[in-house]
């Protein structure tokens, strides 16, 4: 806001006394607003000092009048603080316009009253003087003057032999006796400043007594008879005293010997026990006289005092039982031992160690305990145990008990002189435990029970599971720890261990699988020992057959070639596979393609029921149309043995799967050339695939086909002139279909050709589509000729379709040309062509 005069009488100085009250009127000063203003918005206030207080605050005094006043926290003092305070007050009307003007306020000196120090400040001192004392200084009191004023010393009542000076030194003006003059006094000190302020302290004075006589004794016995064992606090003497000078309370009596069983009271002289006094125990057991030396004396801390030798005997009481070490016995014997076995003499270790021989005898009483009446004591003296029965463990009659713990009472048989003095002595007796264990003898040896052992386990329990138990059992008592082994035929040639026995159950275990199709039954000797004594018995498993063998099929993997026209219905290639199980029937047998089998052009014949099947060509091949794209089938043939198995039995039967795959190319409908002789006409085109990677490739290919065609000309040159002299020069004939068609003349072409003989096995068979008939073909050169009725189909060659299908992939495409020729009519023949496929699919 604006800067405007609000406060009306400031700046300006005013002064407060040291000392003053909280709520003490400093200045007055009132606040005017301006003419916008309502009122006051921030009431006066302080809010800066210098130096930094919280001694003063503004109130109100109802309108617009305030004043300043103190607050009493803290009280202002001249002395230790600052003595003037700039405070700068703050207000601001309700139209924004503040003022900020300083109050400058000094504090003013007050007279104080004068204060003492020391001891004397804070309480009453109590000065102690000894009677016979000289004259002289006994205290000194300190005060001081707030405004460091000299202050004057007196003392009150005036009658008392006491002075005090200037200083504040306190003077005794006598010598006092205790027993004339009074033992206390009190003395007013007053200090006073020049303006007459004072203060008052008290002081008192006690006259201490001085004792110079000495005490004697009254009491005249000097010797004192008491039992041993004493409770603490006993009296054993009252010890009297007389002072001359002064009470019997005042008198101090002390034991001057040094000694552990007695004390007496300092005040009183009663002499009492204060420790156990055993009679019994070294050195009182030699020596039962203890002498004491009291001393009487008026004060702790003077040489006025008397002394007296007392003399105390300690009597021996019957206050020990007999004691035994050990006070517990441990024997062994067997079972069956003979009666009057001797076991131990109870009295070679116990005793009792009372002086008088009056108070140590004892006897041996009370012989009890479990099974005590097959045993007894000798005699009541001796303490010697013997056995009077025979225990047999292994008797139905016997309590089954392996410890006996008997209980001997040896008693103290001395009478106390004193029964009717001290009744609550009595004879003491202690308990010797005796324990007798029955060592078991080894009777008996280990009988197995519920023979015999037979167990009947599935060829697939897994390896670690408990297939039976054995047990044995020991007629001897208590039961001995059996301990079970496999100690024969628990192997086979494969397995030193295929059973395991727990040694302390009896558990019999497998640690290898086993297998009903290697052996059906296992026969082993297990043992049953009690660490001394065995026996043995015979366990006998018996191996469950379970489905758990999957078909093994022959071969389980084949490559074929098949042709594009290959007829619906025919045994492809003649192949067959052949399957068998170990543990299931042929006519399990199950046979489908899971997959590969693209618009099911196959199917296995039969699909189930023996342990053979034909692959069959299903459906024809459709290239044309584009149905089929595939020229390659690769067949996943599965194999179950759950042919036999009811369909509600099927979810639940163990089935078992073998696979057999198969790679089937079919081969592009080749073209067929007419010869008349045997051999055949192969006009080869090979085409070489370069590889950036095989770099090398192209000159071995050169040099090789460099070679090859030189030699196949050659052979070629031969062949030729060998046909010119048995034959005229043959027409190639083009064809598709092989059938015997009508002669038709063509136009000559020239074939340059390479010829080469080849003695052909046919391998495969298929049916014509176009005649019906059945020809016969080469599944690695692709030769074809009709299949005579009476020739069987020559055996397929696993190996050499492999090595086809393998030659084939990544060569050049082969061509069969050959020249048209016509055979006479009457001079035709069974057709033999040898062809590759004339156009390869592209994979």
């Amino acid at each position: 806001g604006r800067r405007t005069q609000l406060l009306k009488g400031l700046p300006a100085t005013s002064t407060v006394e040291e000392n003053s009250a909280a709520g003490v009127s400093v200045y007055n000063f009132n606040v005017t607003v301006s003419p916008l203003a309502s009122g006051v918005a921030v009431l006066p206030t302080i809010v800066k000092s210098n130096p930094l207080t919280e001694a003063f605050d503004i109130e109100s005094k109802g309108g617009l009048e305030f004043r300043v006043i103190t607050t009493g926290n803290p009280v202002l003092d001249y002395e230790t603080m600052p003595k003037s305070f700039d405070l700068q007050i703050f207000v601001e009307d309700t139209a924004g316009r503040t003022d900020l003007n300083i109050l400058t306020i000094q504090v003013t000196d007050k007279n104080e009253h004068p204060v003492f120090g020391g001891n004397v400040a804070t309480q009453t001192v109590t000065i102690y003087v000894l009677e016979g004392t000289p004259p002289g200084r006994i205290y000194r009191v300190d005060a001081a003057d707030p405004e460091n004023a000299k202050l004057k010393y007196s003392l009150l009542p005036a009658t008392v032999p006491f002075s005090i000076r200037k200083t504040g030194d306190i003077f005794s003006t006598k010598e006092f006796d205790y027993e004339k003059d009074p033992h206390c006094y009190f003395l007013n000190i007053t200090v006073t400043d020049p303006d007459g302020l004072n203060s008052t302290q008290t002081v008192n004075v006690n006259i201490i007594n001085v004792n110079d006589e000495k005490p004697y004794f009254t009491t005249k016995q000097r010797i004192y008879r008491i039992p041993e064992e004493q409770s603490p606090g006993t009296t054993v003497a009252n010890i009297t005293a007389k002072d001359p000078e002064d009470s019997p309370s005042r008198l101090f009596y002390s034991i001057q010997s040094s000694d552990r069983h007695f004390s007496i009271n300092p005040a009183t002289g009663v002499l009492q026990v204060a420790g156990r006094i055993d009679r019994d125990a070294l050195p009182l057991r030699l020596h039962p006289n203890i002498s004491l030396r009291v001393r009487v004396e008026d004060s702790l801390s003077s040489d006025r005092d008397k002394e007296m030798d007392i003399t105390i005997i300690v009597d021996d009481v019957n206050d020990n039982p007999p004691e035994c070490n050990p006070s517990d016995f441990r024997k062994e014997v067997n079972e069956n031992t003979t009666p009057g076995t001797f076991f131990v003499d109870l009295r070679n270790y116990c005793k009792d160690i009372d002086v008088d021989p009056s108070n140590n005898q004892f006897s041996f009483t009370g012989l009890s305990g479990f099974g005590s009446n097959n045993f007894a004591l000798e005699s009541t003296v001796s303490g010697r145990l013997v056995m009077t029965g025979t225990i047999d463990l292994e008797n139905p009659a016997n309590p089954g008990v392996e410890v006996y713990t008997l209980t001997v009472r040896v008693q103290d048989t001395a009478h106390p002189n004193y029964s009717s003095k001290y009744p609550f002595y009595i004879s003491f007796d202690n308990i010797i435990y005796v324990y007798i264990r029955i060592k078991p003898v080894n009777d008996f040896s280990p009988v197995f029970r519920n023979l015999p052992y037979v167990f009947n386990v599935s060829e697939i329990t897994k390896v670690g599971s408990s297939i039976g138990r054995v047990h044995a059992i020991d007629k001897d008592w208590p039961p001995s720890v059996i301990t079970y082994s496999i100690v024969a035929g628990a192997g086979n040639r494969d397995y030193t261990n295929i059973f395991w026995i727990s040694p302390t159950k009896g558990d019999v275990r497998i640690l290898a699988t086993l297998d009903y199709e290697t052996t059906q039954k296992h026969i082993f000797t297990v043992q049953a020992s009690d660490q001394e004594k065995s026996t043995t018995a015979s366990v006998t498993v018996n191996v469950l057959e379970v489905n758990d063998e999957e078909p093994f099929c022959s071969p389980n993997f084949f490559s074929l070639q098949i042709p594009v026209d290959l007829a619906i219905g025919t045994n492809i290639n003649g192949f067959r596979i052949e399957c068998q199980d170990r543990d299931s029937d042929p006519r399990s047998f199950r046979y489908f393609i899971n997959e590969g089998n693209e618009n099911s052009h196959f199917m296995l014949s039969p699909s189930a029921g023996s342990n053979t099947s034909h692959l069959i060509l299903a459906t024809r091949f459709d290239y044309e149309s584009g149905l089929d794209t595939n020229w390659v089938y690769s067949l996943r043939v599965h194999i179950t043995d759950d042919n036999l198995v009811s369909a509600k039995d099927k979810a639940t039967h163990l089935t078992k799967t073998g696979t057999v795959t198969l790679s089937i190319r079919v081969v592009p409908n080749p073209t067929t050339a007419t010869t008349t002789t045997p051999g055949f006409t192969v006009v080869t085109k090979r085409e070489n695939l370069y590889s950036p990677s095989a770099w090398y490739v192209p000159f071995v290919v050169a040099a090789g086909g460099s070679l090859l065609l030189a030699l196949l000309g050659y052979l070629g040159l031969l062949l030729l002139a060998r046909l010119r002299t048995r034959r005229p020069p043959a027409r190639t004939a083009r064809s598709t279909a092989l059938i015997n068609a009508p002669e038709k003349k063509k136009a000559k072409k020239e074939v340059i050709m390479t010829m080469t003989k080849i003695n052909t096995v046919f391998d495969g068979e298929a049916r014509d589509p176009v005649t019906g008939r059945m020809y016969e073909f080469n599944t690695r050169s692709g030769a074809r000729r009709w299949k005579k009725s009476n020739e069987p189909l020559q055996p397929v060659l696993a190996m050499q379709a492999m090595s086809s299908a393998t030659e084939n992939s990544g060569q050049g495409v082969d061509r069969v040309e050959a020249p048209s020729k016509k055979d006479p009519p009457e001079k035709k023949k069974e057709l033999t062509a040898g062809t590759k496929p004339a156009a390869k699919p592209q994979q």
